[in-house]
C-alpha cells in the first residue's frame, strides 16, 4: 500500500477503537436529533455527532475505505433534500394561516412525549438530516486532501493549465 510521506498504515488499536465508537456515535447522534425538543440538544448537535462517524471510519481505515463506504454524491443530494424538507415544514405555518415556521401541530400527546412539540420535532429532524449530510460531505472533502496522491493531481492540473496570455484550443 502506497502512502504519502509521513503517513503510516493504521494500527490495530485505532481500527478497534473506531469500530467500538462508530455505533455509539451514530446511535447517540440520532438520539440527540430525535429528542432535541424534549431534552438538551437538537438537530444541529446531533447531526454533527452522526457526521463524526465519517471521521471515525477515516481514522480507523483510511481515506480509500471511507470514500467507498460514504458516498459524497449521496451526501450532497441528501443535504439538498434536508433543506427542501425544512422549507416544506416551514411553509405548513403559512398553509394554516400563520407565519413561516410556525408550530401548527402543537396539541399532540402529553408534554415530554417525542411528538408533543408538533412540527418543531419534525423540523429538528430535518435540520439534523441536513447537518449530518453537509458536515459529512465537508469532512470527506477535507479528508480527501490527506489522501495519497492528492498533491500529484494538483501538479498534473497545473501542468495542463494554459499559460497566461495564450488561449486553450
Amino acid at each position: 500500500m502506497k502512502f504519502k510521506e509521513g503517513i503510516k498504515e493504521k494500527d490495530i488499536i485505532v481500527k478497534n477503537g473506531a469500530d467500538k465508537f462508530l455505533p455509539f456515535a451514530v446511535t447517540f447522534g440520532l438520539y440527540i436529533i430525535l429528542f432535541g425538543t424534549v431534552s438538551p440538544g437538537g438537530g444541529f448537535q446531533g447531526g454533527v455527532i452522526v457526521a463524526s462517524a465519517a471521521l471515525l471510519v477515516y481514522l480507523g481505515y483510511g481515506y480509500d475505505v471511507a470514500s467507498k463506504a460514504i458516498s459524497g454524491e449521496v451526501l450532497r443530494v441528501s443535504e439538498a433534500l434536508g433543506a427542501s424538507l425544512y422549507v416544506v415544514l416551514g411553509l405548513l405555518g403559512i398553509a394554516f394561516g400563520a407565519n413561516f415556521c410556525r408550530n401548527v401541530f402543537f396539541n399532540n400527546g402529553q408534554v415530554g412525549d417525542l411528538i408533543s412539540a408538533g412540527t418543531i420535532t419534525f423540523m429538528g429532524v430535518t435540520v439534523g438530516y441536513k447537518v449530518l449530510a453537509g458536515v459529512g460531505f465537508l469532512l470527506l472533502l477535507l479528508l480527501s486532501l490527506l489522501a495519497p496522491g492528492a498533491d500529484d493531481d494538483d501538479e498534473e492540473l497545473a501542468l495542463e493549465a494554459p499559460e497566461e496570455g495564450k488561449e486553450a484550443a
